[in-house]
């Protein structure tokens, strides 16, 4: 029993600290990396922690040349993707490349593919990189707006403060929930934003276990609601949903860590996440990206 827990402890460690390299070339792609970010962010972050939180540093220290954009908090994919060109061209114009890698969280994967195909940026995206996002919305947007006729209002109503105390009240927060929606994903946006030819897919996805454990528990109603429609998620996408392009699979970390949440998959919370490295998940990802000529 000592030694089991002792060998417990050295993996709740190790997994609390960085990924730790020596510096190399590994994540220099031909193209830069620009990091899209989900709802909610600000320029404070998280909390007052960065958004990537250790991701970005441990890029750049394997060679990659990173930035990391910033839309709106709340807004429509729309909205946000006019956004993301802006900065993308801004990225081209800096650095003098042709194109550039997207790897988008959550909405800013939305946010990206909507640019890549409705606002004529194709020629100028090499790969885009979804992450734990939405493709195909989250029944959590369908339950909060009222969607679903079998939902009793006080269940919509108690996922609407919950949403709003997690994101923020911003005015246009129901927008962005509108365009997560699997009815409007389903029947609006996908046909309207097909994959374009000579832009490189791919995607990943994450889950949780049950009980939410840690910091899996601010997930708790969004992660029994996509349990009950959709299956096993993350607390606030699907493994349903988050495939788009080439699949690459799913992050699952320990079963006695509470598995990976939705914000773990973009570093949160403090890096902390037994047998789930996100910055080390992030190299292999730009280093796989490398390795493929983007």
């Amino acid at each position: 029993m000592k030694k089991l827990i002792i060998f417990l402890c050295f993996i709740f460690t190790i997994s609390a600290f960085p990924f730790i390299a020596s510096a190399s070339t590994s994540c220099a792609t031909k193209y830069p990396i620009v990091l899209s970010h989900g709802m909610g962010y600000t320029d404070s972050g998280m909390l007052g922690i960065g958004y990537w939180y250790n991701i970005p540093s441990t890029l750049t220290s394997n060679g990659a040349k990173v930035f990391q954009s910033n839309q709106t908090a709340m807004a429509s994919t729309a909205d946000r993707a006019a956004q993301l060109k802006t900065y993308v061209q801004q990225v081209l114009a800096t650095t003098g490349a042709a194109k550039v890698n997207i790897i988008g969280h959550s909405q800013g994967g939305l946010d990206a593919r909507y640019m890549i195909s409705n606002l004529g940026m194709a020629p100028y995206v090499a790969s885009l990189t979804t992450v734990s996002s939405p493709n195909r919305g989250s029944s959590v947007a369908d339950v909060l707006l009222g969607l679903d006729a079998d939902v009793d209002g006080w269940i919509s109503g108690l996922v609407n403060e919950i949403y709003l105390w997690m994101f923020g009240g911003e005015e246009n927060s129901q927008a962005a929930a509108q365009w997560l929606s699997v009815k409007f994903m389903t029947n609006t946006f996908n046909p309207e934003t097909p994959n374009i030819s000579g832009v490189y897919y791919q995607s990943w996805s994450a889950t949780m276990d049950f009980p939410p454990i840690l910091d899996k528990v601010l997930f708790t109603v969004s992660w029994a609601i996509l349990e009950w429609y959709e299956g096993s998620n993350d607390g606030l996408v699907s493994t349903w949903s988050a495939p788009w392009g080439t699949y690459r699979g799913n992050q699952g970390g320990s079963w006695f860590g509470g598995g990976v949440s939705h914000v773990n998959m973009c570093d949160q919370f403090l890096d902390f996440t037994p047998f789930f490295n996100a910055p080390g998940f992030y190299v292999s990802m730009v280093s796989d990206l490398k390795g493929k000529g983007y």
